[in-house]
């Protein structure tokens, strides 16, 4: 299981990766912290694909 910060480091890294497909709808230079968390994993199990899911629930477990 990844640390708060380890899953904080890869959500800031989704939302780079996929900000195009998954979260076109928020501010491109948003500060996600660890409260933007579902909100991140929510994008990515909705618009990812089976890569953003599996990613996802590495988040949120």
């Amino acid at each position: 299981m990844l640390s708060e910060t380890e899953r904080l480091q890869l959500a800031r890294q989704a939302f780079a990766e996929y900000y195009a497909q998954c979260f076109w709808y928020l501010r491109r230079d948003l500060e996600i912290g660890v409260g933007d968390m579902p909100e991140i994993a929510r994008g990515l199990r909705l618009h990812g694909g089976r890569p953003g899911f599996i990613l996802a629930a590495r988040l949120c477990p």
